[in-house]
């Protein structure tokens, strides 16, 4: 099974990677690596995820790495990481379901 990011999920990895990096840009990198690592570590075992709360949809599920939500879709083939943003908020459909 392959790992895909979606552009979504890649903007947001940079906009967290520029947020940490203003007060330190090592921590930045190391931080933002690590949450890759957590993500490429889905493939291995895709259901280990909860279902997201917002969407109850089977095939959309989260993991948590430090205060992040790291949200993605079991395909067929592959893992789709869908977004990934700060847990203390919830999801939005829109942000998921883009043109």
């Amino acid at each position: 099974m392959k790992l895909i990011w979606t552009k979504e999920a890649l903007l947001r990895l940079l906009e967290i990677e520029d947020y940490i990096a203003k007060d330190n840009p090592t921590t930045a990198i190391e931080f933002v690596d690590k949450l890759i690592s957590t993500a490429e570590k889905i493939v291995y075992h895709p259901e280990k995820g909860r279902i997201v709360p917002e969407l109850s949809i089977d095939k959309i599920r989260e993991i948590i790495f430090k205060n992040y939500r790291i949200v993605y879709m079991i395909k067929k083939d592959s893992i789709n990481i869908l977004t990934v943003f700060e847990s203390h908020r919830l999801l939005k459909k829109d942000e998921l379901f883009k043109d």
